[in-house]
């Protein structure tokens, strides 16, 4: 992400299973309410203990004259815990749930979670099927001083982050719990609707047609997205990797043609990346332009989401790419790390410059390092724990990539570049398609490079001053 810019309450109610009540579970199985967030400290209320995710099938209408939202989302589900009653995060009026076709009981404790009370416990590995339905308005929530929906009378995205899933789906909404996304949005005939993955089919229905995307790879919620409205879309296939790209009618005829050049883009972009990184991690490309006011673009899985960028923006389109690999395939175990996606994305910046005639890497670190000598904000914030509220700080984005630029000058190209591609790879033992701590991290650069690197990343990850201008902090 380019951006511009609550307690962890776990519910235990505690109940003994019989074998005969849950499919032999075993005497010592104990079943209780799964907790009403997964774990981030962060975020105390994201996500929810007990369950994992499969698969979501989203069907939502939207109207633009009255912007409601109604929909219904069947959600796969896998217990990880003998459960009494699990939680899911949604944020509009929820009108009936059923479990694997039999309605049951729900409730809302609060504003976000949706608690579901099945007839009978749920033991361990139960694979099962919830459908919640639910209406409202998007535009009008608001929650823990977020309002995210964006809409004008003719064009509306479902794009944010770290929170945007649940404005417009139940979901189990953090990073840690990645799902297969089928998506079919319905919306007045004379739009057009775009989301990630492939378009499997679109369906006319008297003034309203319904258009599915599916994704071949599961994904974060926050990635999940979809956009509706006076979309000129174009297709295509560069190396082999097929891409889409949509831009608004609705963007000034000054900015369409520049921004349909630069979505087109994207596929070049995608191949330069693969160069470096290794194979692309999805099955298509690709991005797309929004008339609507965003003071951000955003990484959404296969098809980035922007507003209209000025010229000279390839920079951002890299960034958001980037974050293919770091973010979408390798995912944050928690939002804390978040230095691991933004400072990789913004570290590729420097790369594509450095490839494509402008300053080097070396260079460009020193002239931050220099450049923001006496700053203690920008040194301030600890890249291993920024807080929730600076979690898009500009030091997160600028810090990151300069550790990594000073750590290639400790390990060397080779191992530097042999780190990078591992950490995306798809090779046993590495991190595509699944999720990763900067612990995970360290532990890497120091398997690769056969360092002691304590003394490197305590004082870039949790340091709160300027670091030494050392060899061994990479910066001599």
């Amino acid at each position: 992400m380019l951006p511009a810019r609550a307690a962890f309450a776990a519910l235990a109610l505690a109940l003994t299973v019989s074998s005969s009540a849950v499919g032999d579970p075993g005497p010592e199985e104990i079943a209780s309410a799964g907790s009403s967030g997964i774990g981030d400290t962060y975020f105390p209320l994201d996500g929810n203990g007990g369950i994992d995710v499969q698969r979501y099938e989203i069907h939502d209408t939207y109207r633009f004259r009255s912007r409601r939202l109604s929909g219904w989302t069947r959600l796969t589900i896998t217990a990880t815990e003998p459960l009494v009653s699990f939680n899911l995060d949604l944020l509009l009026r929820v009108t009936g749930v059923s479990l694997d076709g039999a309605p049951v009981e729900h409730s809302r404790p609060d504003q976000h979670e949706l608690t579901i009370t099945p007839a009978q416990p749920l033991e361990t590995g139960r694979t099962f099927e919830v459908v919640v339905r639910y209406v409202g308005h998007p535009a009008d929530v608001d929650w823990a001083g977020e309002s995210n929906w964006v809409a004008s009378s003719t064009e509306v995205i479902a794009v944010n982050q770290p929170h945007m899933a649940t404005w417009w789906f139940p979901a189990n909404d953090h990073p840690s719990d990645k799902a297969l996304m089928d998506i079919s949005i319905s919306v007045p005939r004379g739009k057009v609707v775009v989301a990630g993955g492939q378009r499997v089919g679109r369906e006319v229905t008297g003034a309203f047609a319904t258009t599915r995307w599916r994704s071949a790879e599961p994904m974060a919620p926050y990635l999940a997205y979809f956009a509706a409205g006076p979309f000129e879309v174009e297709r295509g296939v560069h190396g082999g990797l097929p891409w889409v790209t949509a831009v608004s009618r609705a963007v000034p005829d000054r900015d369409f043609r520049r921004s349909q050049r630069l979505m087109r883009h994207s596929a070049r972009l995608t191949a330069w990346l693969q160069s470096q990184l290794g194979p692309y991690p999805f099955a298509s490309t690709g991005g797309v332009t929004t008339s609507l006011s965003t003071p951000f673009a955003l990484e959404n899985q296969t098809r980035p989401v922007y507003p209209v960028l000025a010229p000279g923006s390839g920079p951002v389109v890299v960034h958001e790419l980037a974050h293919q690999w770091f973010g979408d395939s390798v995912s944050l175990d928690s939002w804390r790390d978040i230095w691991l996606n933004e400072g990789a994305a913004t570290f590729m910046e420097v790369r594509y410059g450095e490839t494509h005639g402008r300053v080097d890497g070396t260079r460009w670190l020193q002239q931050q390092y220099d450049g923001h000598h006496g700053d203690a904000g920008f040194w301030g914030v600890r890249l291993d724990d920024p807080g929730a509220t600076r979690l898009f700080d500009h030091a997160v984005y600028v810090r990151g990539a300069m550790l990594l630029q000073a750590l290639r000058r400790v390990v060397g190209e080779r191992d530097f570049w042999e780190l990078l591609r591992r950490w995306v790879g798809d090779n046993a033992g590495d991190n595509a398609g699944g999720n990763a701590s900067t612990e995970d991290f360290v532990a890497m650069a120091e398997q690769v490079s056969g360092r002691d690197l304590d003394g490197f990343f305590a004082v870039w990850l949790s340091g709160t001053t300027r670091p030494a201008r050392t060899s061994a902090n990479g910066l001599l």
